[in-house]
């Protein structure tokens, strides 16, 4: 994919790991709508502001009605309650899985006809190595993130035959303001959009941009045991 002839919708774009993307999109020549809730926070020079909350079915709908040469989308936005399955608010749980998940599909289908009418693109999401192995303390977040892989698969094979290619970014944790609570290890937000956009445009399906995501898919493989080696071992009959 040339990225130079290229129009993109960046979700989430005003800050973080979104406003990172758009500034590694720039730099290779694209056009850039950059997608926020407040469009007046978008600060980076040479991008279009576009008003965008993917939870808003009706702000969804207003994107694609002002915009209508997008030919890359890119899923960023997202939240973070930091809510657990059994004691967090499930207010605070539809959230996670009304962002990550319903709102991701809400634009995806308000995008997918205008980039196949275009002669078709890409669609990213953003992903993370929670899409494979659950953290019991941010649940809530985890299993949003594992429904919105699945999403991806099914739509990667769904939109092939409009000449659309869906790719999907694991990453573990990156330095903005949703892991600012993290002390572990977390990757510079521009490092991962630099690897997230080359995978974008040699045409990966699957973009593993750190250790952590990497080896969260091996432990797949692994089952249960692998994937969560503080449960207790299984009883032999």
């Amino acid at each position: 994919m040339d990225l130079s002839t290229s129009t993109v919708l960046v979700t989430g774009a005003n800050r973080g790991f979104g406003r990172a993307l758009v500034v590694e999109l720039l730099s290779r020549g694209a056009v850039v709508y950059a997608g926020a809730r407040n469009p007046g926070q978008v600060d980076l020079p040479g991008v279009k502001p576009i008003a965008l909350d993917i939870t808003d079915p009706a702000s969804v709908a207003a994107a694609a009605q002002a915009t209508g040469d997008v030919t890359v989308l890119i899923n960023n936005a997202g939240s973070s309650t930091g809510s657990d399955l059994l004691a967090g608010d499930l207010n605070d749980i539809r959230l996670e899985m009304d962002t990550h998940y319903f709102g991701t599909l809400s634009v995806v289908r308000a995008f997918a006809p205008q980039i196949a009418a275009n002669g078709g693109g890409a669609i990213l999401n953003i992903l993370s190595g929670l899409s494979w192995v659950s953290f019991p303390e941010i649940g809530a977040y985890c299993a949003a993130k594992s429904a919105q892989w699945s999403l991806t698969n099914a739509l990667r094979v769904q939109l092939a035959g409009q000449g659309i290619r869906v790719a999907g970014l694991h990453v573990g944790y990156m330095d903005t303001d949703m892991a600012r609570t993290v002390t572990t290890a977390k990757s510079d937000p521009a490092d991962i959009a630099r690897i997230a956009v080359d995978g974008l445009a040699a045409g990966a399906y699957e973009i593993l941009a750190d250790n952590a995501s990497r080896q969260a898919q091996s432990a797949l493989a692994g089952g249960v045991s692998a994937l969560y080696p503080q449960l207790p071992s299984a009883s032999r009959p």
